[in-house]
């Protein structure tokens, strides 16, 4: 082997290692940041300051096969503590008690209102269809399984409020599904990892995307871009960029709390995080130009973080295939990967992602009592979870490019064991 390929392996080896290192320590710096900047002034998630206004706002619900789930989301809104507010049940061709049941909901409400599509179109043209009957200029989007707190609409509408230049607010999702290890570790998961990384990119400069189960929208910045998209894989994501591109600020709201279903089974994970792969690289690749744009200067940072996640999963999957086609045959030593069980440096990274999700719970010990039980299920993220998102980053980009263009429609996803309780 030449030096350049040596040196060039090595390389590849130190990026493998230090890369998540780097990546950790950078967003326990920024959600600290976001913690001391602008969470920790903040009252308690159940006494939101007043706004100077409380303009009405439009509820989106598009629900694809929710029958088991609509009449408790319905009754979560019907309980928001806000002025002001109707709500939009678009049945995109369900195939169970869906349209029977939201038109139940209907005719006890004079606040809701429904519309049944013919046939599966997806969760955009959902949105859309919503959109167009809606009467207000501010969009409560969420989804036919998730249970909003009676408060995330007010402080989501702070943020809509004091700045023009807000087009979308996301909240702080919980997970509620928590039977098993999954469960449990998807718990951690949503702080340490996700609600920590938003606090970062906040810190930072731009939220790479929304959380498609609870957003707060304005109408003329969705004008703006034209709405959503039919197409993209995840419509959040994709309408997250299509407004920062278009100059709009995305805010994360961590006291907007609202509780979500999520799998607990391996096919139905599997399932879910190879759909949000693909629609990040989808995203990935459609929003390149934004590279050669120096007004875009601002998306360069989550752009190049995104692109470096996607090239670490290759780097991990292409040390994997190293190591077992050295079972095999003799390889030179700079290519030799001797075990892929954890060493010192497994040790150190083991010890880094306790220290973030601590961090992280830390952050997130207001929004839920009792959230410290769950920190002893997180000593297997990184090697579950890791591995999981290694394999569906190597497989969604192929798919993707493979794809070409066409309707993203509804799958039900596997959605846990439901719990007796809500929080």
């Amino acid at each position: 082997m030449t030096d350049f390929t040596t040196d060039l392996v090595r390389f590849l080896f130190a990026f493998a290692f230090y890369y998540p290192l780097f990546m950790a320590y950078l967003w326990m710096t920024g959600g600290l940041y976001y913690y001391f900047h602008y969470e920790r002034r903040d009252p308690p998630p159940d006494q939101p300051p007043p706004l100077p206004e409380y303009p009405p706002v439009s509820v989106l619900v598009p629900c694809h096969n929710e029958g088991e789930n609509v009449n408790e989301t319905v009754a979560a809104l019907q309980a928001l503590d806000y002025p002001e507010f109707e709500i939009l049940l678009i049945n995109d061709g369900s195939t169970d008690d869906t349209g029977e049941r939201i038109e139940q909901l209907a005719a006890g409400d004079a606040r809701i209102r429904v519309v049944h599509l013919a046939r599966n179109q997806g969760k955009a043209v959902g949105l859309n269809t919503a959109a167009a009957m809606a009467s207000h200029d501010y969009f409560l989007c969420i989804d036919g399984d998730s249970l909003v707190d009676p408060h995330c609409l007010k402080w989501m509408m702070r943020h809509l409020l004091n700045s023009p230049r807000v087009g979308v607010v996301t909240g702080n999702p919980r997970i509620r599904t928590r039977s098993t290890l999954l469960g449990r570790i998807q718990v951690g998961e949503f702080s340490s990892i996700i609600g920590l990384i938003k606090r970062a990119q906040r810190t930072y400069g731009k939220v790479f995307t929304v959380s498609g189960v609870m957003a707060c929208f304005r109408r003329s910045a969705l004008q703006d871009v034209g709405y959503w998209n039919p197409d993209a894989l995840t419509e959040d994501i994709d309408i997250s960029w299509r407004l920062e591109v278009r100059h709009w600020d995305v805010r994360f709201e961590p006291n907007a709390l609202c509780w979500i279903l999520m799998p607990e089974t391996l096919r139905g994970l599997w399932r879910q995080r190879l759909r949000w792969a693909m629609g990040g690289s989808q995203v990935l690749l459609k929003q390149a130009p934004v590279l050669t744009r120096l007004r875009h200067r601002r998306l360069w940072p989550i752009y190049f973080e995104y692109f470096t996640s996607v090239a670490w999963a290759y780097t991990m999957a292409a040390i994997a295939l190293l190591f077992l086609i050295g079972l095999v045959v003799e390889l030179p030593e700079p290519l030799q990967v001797h075990t892929l069980a954890p060493g010192w440096n497994g040790l150190v990274i083991g010890t880094t992602c306790l220290l973030q999700f601590g961090v992280s719970m830390f952050l997130d010990s207001r929004y839920e009592r009792g959230y410290g039980r769950h920190y002893y299920w997180m000593i297997w993220y990184p090697l579950a979870y890791w591995m999981l998102n290694v394999c569906t980053s190597v497989v969604a980009l192929p798919k993707v490019l493979l794809r070409g263009k066409r309707r993203a429609t509804w799958k039900s996803p596997d959605r846990g064991i439901r719990p007796s309780s809500t929080h």
